[in-house]
């Protein structure tokens, strides 16, 4: 269906000839949602999904009641993994007007390159792409640098390198610097660190066919904090922050690491290899060691890293992981605030004893019977963080990806978390 549909909403009920409880019904060139829901947002964005999944691409929200966040409930329901969908409104002041397009603007950016490809998503453009979105938005305030390849040994890197070196794609460490300051001595406020694996076999360590499908998504980290930047910088944010992505492709060659092997990190940690499929950890560790060298007031990391995360929340929220909990309070509150889902799992001085090693310092997975995966892979973190008992938090994204579409959303990206991060952003500069 190629024609506009206009669509409207409606407090009233359906009447009885579209079925119990109908939520969307038509009439000649429109169609209604009708909220009865005390919660009418997640119904608008069921809609949305409704309509797309009927074929009807192009749509046009009319009547009253549409306003910002009606509007952006609708159109993350109705966005799909393809091209051809259109939303159009009308009626939003001016600042209204500016937000939602920039959530569209960080959203779709961290959709789409999501949903791509690994063939067209490799570490190196994963890198050149989240640095030119940034400087496209604040060109004056942005400078950035990657290093590539065998130069990441020559700066001591030996995470990204070790878990990319089997690719014949060059593993690839962006560091962004976005200062509005104008003083290059300004102190930095916050690094964002993210994971950005680009495609993850397992390894040697090799996922089942079935689990290696969404795993073009595996850098979904590295987009949810370059998408959070964006959003923060369209929202105003005028503190300096970095951005950092650990970006590499994990795959078999005869190039490849190991089990057995033993990574010394720049802080001087050393880690023995026990699973390749716990690679996303030994990446980040080196972005939060660069983090904590710049001596910033907050420390986040956004990281796809655990399937543990997913089986305890699903798709629907991101796990958060703190020492901190005054910061966990505020991350939280942001969530809120944004209408998105972050929940908060255990994260203690005990996890940090549940990775021995019998050859280093510690070992890339906990080991024993009934282990808390999710927590122990932050708690692995934790060592490459200085003063990891305040000012980090450790998002484990678990809602970046949906494998099939539900009744809110469609298979694929999902976007979910970068107006949280944002906040975070945003807010923490006037503490």
């Amino acid at each position: 269906m190629s024609a506009k549909m206009s669509v409207l909403l409606s407090a009233k009920a359906a009447d009885e000839k579209w079925g119990k409880n109908a939520l969307v019904t038509f009439e000649a060139d429109s169609a209604v949602v009708h909220l009865t829901e005390e919660n009418v947002l997640p119904a608008i964005q069921r809609a949305g999904r409704k309509l797309d999944a009927q074929g009807i691409k192009n749509v046009e929200l009319v009547g009253e009641g549409w306003d910002l966040e009606c509007i952006w409930a609708f159109v993350q329901g109705h966005r799909n993994a393809k091209p051809g969908n259109e939303v159009s409104w009308n009626g939003l002041s001016d600042t209204d007007e500016a937000e939602l397009q920039a959530r569209l603007m960080a959203t779709n950016w961290v959709r789409d390159i999501i949903n791509q490809s690994a063939e067209v998503v490799r570490p190196s453009q994963l890198a050149s792409r989240a640095g030119e979105l940034i400087k496209s938005l604040a060109p004056e305030h942005v400078t950035y640098k990657i290093i590539k390849g065998n130069d990441l040994l020559d700066e001591g890197w030996n995470g990204i390198h070790t878990v990319g070196r089997g690719s014949e794609r060059s593993p690839a460490m962006l560091r962004l610097d976005y200062n509005p300051t104008g003083n290059a001595d300004a102190p930095v406020h916050t690094c964002v660190v993210g994971k950005g694996i680009t495609f993850d076999s397992g390894g040697y360590s090799m996922k089942p066919s079935a689990g290696m499908t969404a795993m073009k998504a595996d850098m979904g980290g590295s987009a949810l904090a370059t998408g959070a930047l964006a959003l923060a910088i369209a929202r105003g944010t005028n503190k300096r922050i970095k951005l950092i992505l650990c970006c590499a492709e994990n795959m078999v060659s005869g190039r490849a690491f190991k089990l057995g092997d033993i990574i010394t990190y720049k802080n001087g940690k050393t880690v023995e290899v026990l699973n390749t499929d716990a690679e996303g950890r030994l990446v980040l560790a080196d972005g939060l060691i660069y983090a904590s060298s710049q001596n910033p007031e907050l420390i986040i990391d956004c990281a796809t890293l655990t399937g543990a995360a997913k089986n305890a929340l699903g798709n629907d929220y991101h796990a958060l992981f703190s020492f901190d909990h005054g910061l966990a309070q505020k991350a939280l509150m942001a969530a809120s605030d944004e209408n998105e889902g972050l929940w908060p799992l255990p994260l203690a001085e005990q996890h940090r004893g549940m990775m021995p090693s019998n050859f280093a310092d510690l070992s890339n997975i906990s080991q024993g019977d009934f282990m808390p995966g999710a927590s122990t892979a932050a708690a692995f973190l934790s060592y490459f963080v200085d003063d990891y008992q305040n000012g980090w938090m450790h998002i484990d994204a678990s809602g970046t990806y949906r494998k099939s579409a539900n009744d809110k959303w469609a298979a694929g990206a999902t976007g979910m978390g970068v107006r949280t991060l944002a906040n975070i952003l945003c807010d923490h500069e006037q503490d």
